[in-house]
């Protein structure tokens, strides 16, 4: 194993004593062709390409010196420390940081970043990340090469956001480029890239702060706002709920799809925009769908008053689904089973929906079954009291039906 290793973080600044005092030292260097290039290594340190972390990983816990690897911007945040130190190559490293990309992307750009959502973008992951920019108003997206600014702007197609798009920070080839979404898929970009995403016009209204509150931001990313609890009850919304749309069914319907950041959720049918709100303040990108534009515009307008984004899209299932993203869960609020199997086709991971009728379960749950779905149906009946005198205000009995399959790999 190397007697030693030290990363070293670099943003295009002159390296610091400590870093320098690092490579020279040093009888093997790692680190991507630009860093390989740097005058203070040594000449007789060996050097090894930074492509595949954990071979280079391998490489050095066979070394017997003092080895030091060189990556962009501050390697312990979503850098190569992480690699580094995992348990099956055992090593310990020293961390001489830099400023990271996305704390120069923002200084670019003169923004504050302590509310920004930060996500990486690779191949495996891209989807997720384009998720987070339909859901959040400010995120900061790592790129890399096949997952950069014109495939995050094509897979945000239909989202207006404005992208400020920092290439090679810290080189003398570093350019800042200002564009709407729509236009990034019409360049070619350079690596490295980092994408700060924004847009979206759901704002909370202000509100006093409690008691004892923070006065300012004191929490990275997205505030979570004043409201307290979820299945919030129907005085939240504008309008009275409709058939299907009461706190206890919502929480039930919540609780199965399990809706969380990074996914994409449909709310077809929205109504009020109950649900897609709710699931929105859990972090999850939601596309609400109704064929009445009012239930549009008032599910927009409860998720500006929620300060939430919500996407809503005007048309009667299931043939105005074939325009829409891939989800990862579904509820379904109205057009019963033909438009669960509609759904189904798609093959989100959870699905659910509800019947008034036993013949209608009955159907939902054998378009589901037939989707391949294990499904799970109850009968729940609510009670409102009135707690003055203890009596009976308002009954509901609703059938719930949900559907889950194996999750898919990230």
């Amino acid at each position: 194993m190397a007697d030693r290793v030290t990363v070293i973080g670099w943003d295009g600044s002159p390296l610091t004593a400590a870093a320098r005092s690092a490579l020279s030292a040093a009888t093997l260097v790692a680190g991507a062709a630009h860093h390989l290039a740097l005058p203070e290594i040594p000449p007789a340190a060996e050097r090894i390409r930074l492509g595949s972390v954990d071979l280079a990983a391998r490489r050095i816990a066979g070394h017997r010196g003092t080895a030091v690897v060189l990556a962009d911007g501050d390697p312990g945040f979503f850098g190569v420390v992480r690699s580094l130190r995992a348990p099956q190559h055992g090593l310990e490293v020293e961390v001489v940081p830099a400023v990271s990309s996305v704390a120069a992307a923002f200084a670019r750009a003169g923004m504050p970043w302590d509310d920004a959502q930060i996500v990486v973008a690779h191949s495996r992951t891209l989807r997720r990340a384009v998720n987070i920019c339909r859901a959040h108003p400010k995120v900061a997206v790592l790129t890399s090469p096949g997952a950069g600014p014109a495939e995050l702007a094509l897979l945000l197609e239909g989202v207006h956001r404005t992208f400020v798009i920092c290439e090679e920070l810290g080189t003398a080839r570093e350019q800042v480029s200002v564009l709407t979404s729509d236009k990034a898929a019409d360049h070619a970009w350079r690596d490295p890239n980092v994408v700060i995403v924004i847009g979206g016009s759901a704002t909370a209204p202000a509100a006093p702060p409690a008691a004892g509150a923070p006065s300012g931001p004191w929490l990275m990313g997205r505030d979570p706002g004043s409201v307290r609890g979820w299945a919030l009850p129907p005085g939240a919304y504008d309008g009275a709920p409709g058939r299907g749309e009461s706190a206890d069914l919502r929480a039930a319907q919540l609780a199965r799809l399990g809706p969380r950041p990074g996914d994409l959720v449909w709310d077809i049918g929205c109504g009020s925009g109950a649900f897609a709100v709710e699931a929105a303040r859990f972090g999850a990108a939601v596309i609400a769908v109704d064929a009445d534009t009012g239930a549009c515009a008032r599910t927009d307008a409860a998720a500006r008053r929620h300060g939430v984004q919500v996407q809503t899209v005007a048309g009667r299932a299931p043939h105005v689904l074939e325009r829409i993203p891939e989800p990862d869960v579904v509820r379904v609020g109205g057009g019963g089973a033909p438009v669960v199997a509609a759904c189904a086709d798609r093959r989100p991971e959870r699905i659910v929906a509800h019947a008034a009728t036993r013949d209608e379960a009955e159907a939902i749950g054998a378009a589901l079954a037939e989707g391949g779905y294990t499904v799970e149906c109850a009968l729940l009946q609510t009670v409102e009291l009135d707690t003055a005198a203890w009596q009976e205000r308002d009954r509901s009995v609703v059938f719930l039906l949900a559907g889950s399959r194996p999750a898919p790999a990230p």
